[in-house]
């Protein structure tokens, strides 16, 4: 059990970096002529997107560490 919780974090982790690397693509392309009818820029939204994406993985790797630890307390 201890290893599928490890290589889910790795891939948790993995995702993590992705995220971020993404959201400092978008950051590095900020196009602020570029935008949707509502004037907010495209770049913008993957940004958040970005954001979102990483937030969330990184409570995920947070749950698998917590798990981890209570695993290996009651082995």
């Amino acid at each position: 059990m201890g290893i599928i919780l490890i290589l889910l974090l790795i891939v948790a982790m993995g995702a993590v970096v992705f995220a971020v690397i993404k959201g400092l693509h978008a950051f590095a392309n900020l196009e602020p002529e570029n935008v949707d009818e509502n004037g907010v820029p495209l770049s913008l939204k993957v940004q958040n997107k970005a954001m979102f994406a990483r937030v969330k993985w990184q409570a995920i790797a947070i749950l698998l560490v917590a798990a981890l630890l209570l695993l290996s307390q009651t082995a």
